[in-house]
């Protein structure tokens, strides 16, 4: 398995190329900008993108979403909750005094507890709603890519349209936090993390 990172755009969001080893098919999850930079590492590990998914809805994580599908015809994947977001990037991004595309509608919404499959790797999609109403995790072989729920020693935000704290707490408690302590947790930004480490460290839900 291949896991690539990348912090794009101005808000440093996490992009992650996702690549299996033996089929060279690639997921890229949350292109939120830089597109070419993107494309670029793409091109450098030889993989051949088929996904496009998006943890969720919210601009810094998905503006690249229009750009990556022109360049590479994968399909785009959201849960249907946060779809109607990507058709309103650009009034999101003004909001921030940044400037964004609108992206493309999906071509595939997605619900807790399908399983992507991406060459010999299997993707397990976690509804985590919280920090936005269709926010997902994506489990695969003890890595945990988990969009803006979970932070190394912080949460997402609850704050903005459609979060709500004491929802993210429970997807954090009730979704992630029954995982094995030894899962690796690859958010949406910053650095990675382990479960084991956020259950017993992370003071706003340290148990």
């Amino acid at each position: 398995m291949i896991i690539k990172k990348l912090a794009v755009g101005p808000l440093m969001a996490n992009c992650f190329i996702l690549g299996c080893e033996k089929t060279r098919d690639a997921a890229v999850i949350d292109p939120g900008d830089e597109t070419d930079r993107i494309l670029w590492s793409l091109a450098e590990l030889e993989l051949t993108v088929k996904y496009i998914i998006n943890t969720h809805g919210h601009f810094d994580h998905v503006g690249g979403n229009r750009e990556m599908k022109e360049a590479t015809g994968a399909d785009i994947l959201i849960n249907s909750l946060d779809a109607p977001m990507l058709s309103r990037l650009s009034a999101s991004a003004a909001s921030f005094g940044l400037a964004t595309d609108n992206s493309p509608p999906p071509d595939q919404t997605l619900k807790d507890g399908d399983i992507i499959y991406l060459g010999s790797i299997t993707l397990k999609v976690i509804h985590t709603p919280g920090h936005s109403p269709g926010g997902i995790a994506l489990l695969t072989d003890g890595n945990l890519f988990v969009g803006d729920t979970l932070f190394a020693g912080s949460i997402g935000r609850a704050d903005l349209p459609g979060g709500n704290f004491h929802t993210l707490i429970s997807s954090i408690k009730n979704k992630l936090f029954v995982l094995d302590d030894a899962v690796r947790v690859f958010p949406g930004h910053g650095p990675e993390t382990t479960i084991g480490r956020e259950k017993h460290t992370n003071p706003f839900v340290k148990e």
